[in-house]
């Protein structure tokens, strides 16, 4: 055994491709390595997921808040897991069609989940208005089709409805960034957009799922950095050729773009402009 192995406390296990790695303690399976599958106890029940990345414990973590690794999958486990797999778009049908005999609008149902032993099946939905739409007659009849597993309804947003169906990116990526290698979503703001300068068009700053995209975070905080000392655009300066109005910004080659007397556009260094001060009102 490697001395990284006999350091190795807590196992980042992931239950979806591409999705959010949870942490469990692993103290007590030392031979527990990046690969293998393991089944761990969750907020909704034992969960069958693979371990992505192994940790040294935080010296100043709490003893028992991470949950332990229950052991690791056997073979049976992981041929239930994908006997069940194979029937999750079966059901993901059975609610669509169910959901349309009884007249339920508004509500886009993205996927079916079914726990590795059978005993639990999670629909995930997604809503279109900003009501609550009212499933309980839905679910009491796939209760009737589903009587050995618990069901559950969970409503997810609409970037995660978009990662769920994938599909070529607005940018003309095969595939969206989100069902490539986004295991979480950041806030996204229309500043970010502003701060590199984008057009603000709907059509060139939304996503695939109506929302902005998650792209405009990756070089958001390079342009943020990059922009401090620089004066804002319509802001009058002083430069080396005279007095002029900012009218454009090229934060990642430090330069200003500024208007001069005359009509004429030149780019300085951001150095070499200086923001004019305007004069203090006179005391009366």
């Amino acid at each position: 055994m490697t001395e990284g192995r006999q350091t190795t406390k807590i196992a980042a296990v992931q239950f979806q491709d591409v999705g959010k790695a949870y942490h469990f303690s692993c103290e007590h399976l030392p031979g527990i390595d990046v690969g293998d599958f393991v089944v761990v106890s969750t907020s909704r029940g034992r969960e069958l997921g693979q371990v992505v990345d192994t940790l040294p414990a935080k010296p100043d973590s709490a003893s028992g808040s991470i949950k332990p690794v229950e052991r690791v999958a056997t073979p049976r486990d992981l041929a239930l897991r994908q006997q069940w797999q194979q029937k999750e778009l079966e059901a993901l049908i059975a609610c669509r069609e169910k959901a349309a005999e009884l007249g339920v609008h508004g509500v886009k149902f993205a996927r079916a989940e079914f726990s590795f032993d059978g005993s639990r099946l999670t629909l995930f939905y997604n809503s279109e208005g900003d009501e609550k739409v009212d499933l309980t007659k839905l679910l009491q009849r796939l209760r009737r089709s589903y009587r050995n597993a618990k069901l559950d309804l969970r409503q997810i947003g609409p970037r995660d409805v978009a990662k769920e169906f994938c599909g070529m990116g607005a940018c003309s990526m095969e595939e969206r960034c989100c069902c490539k290698f986004l295991t979480e979503f950041s806030p996204i703001s229309i500043r970010m957009a502003k701060a590199q300068g984008i057009s603000l068009n709907p059509q060139e700053i939304t996503g695939m799922c109506g929302r902005l995209r998650c792209c405009l975070k990756y070089e958001f905080e390079v342009y943020k950095e990059a922009r401090k000392g620089m004066p804002k655009r319509k802001k009058r300066v002083t430069t080396p050729e005279g007095e002029g109005k900012v009218i454009d910004l090229n934060p990642l080659q430090n330069q200003v773009t500024v208007l001069l007397e005359g009509g004429r556009r030149v780019d300085f260094h951001k150095d070499e402009v200086e923001r004019v001060t305007p004069p203090s009102p006179k005391k009366s």
